[in-house]
């Protein structure tokens, strides 16, 4: 690809918050920088890669088939990453992303990554503690959405 992978934006994504701007040369050195056009597809539910996507300009629109509609259950933004479980499990994808607007990703695959584990263990310890915290942060968020959810409509813990 003739984009290069630009480290700053690494460094200031959830998956590099803990990196060193050395330590992003080194995961950017493994990166493919990826562009969408609006309503371009990244990934589609059930898909079996496992590439791990880190959002840098734009937005994407994440849509799962088990809410039965094709509107998005959640919109990313810069610096947020995808595929943490893919990535991680190896299992199909749960969800498709789609791009709102030009929007462009870095996509970082297992093999590359797993590759470091023998020149550079630390950067492969402090990016899986990321997707570590990524994972449990959409857990929190989701658990937050599904109890407002529940006052909802059971009216309860708020004013409706």
């Amino acid at each position: 690809m003739s984009e290069k992978v630009d480290i700053e934006k690494i460094g200031t994504s959830t998956l590099g918050n803990e990196l060193s701007m050395k330590e992003c040369e080194v995961v950017a050195s493994i990166m493919e920088v990826r562009t969408l056009r609006d309503g371009e597809h990244l990934i589609n539910e059930r898909g079996h890669e496992h590439t791990l996507f880190l959002l840098v300009e734009g937005k994407l629109d994440v849509i799962s088939s088990s809410a039965h509609k094709t509107e998005p259950v959640y919109a990313m933004a810069p610096g947020e990453v995808a595929g943490t479980r893919a990535f991680i499990e190896q299992t199909p994808r749960r969800a498709t992303l789609r791009a709102v607007g030009n929007t462009t990703i870095y996509t970082l695959e297992p093999a590359p990554f797993e590759a470091l584990l023998k020149s550079r263990p630390d950067i492969v310890y402090k990016v899986m503690r990321a997707l570590f915290r990524i994972t449990h942060e959409n857990l929190r968020r989701m658990n937050r959405e599904t109890e407002q959810l529940t006052n909802y409509i059971n009216k309860s813990n708020g004013r409706y």
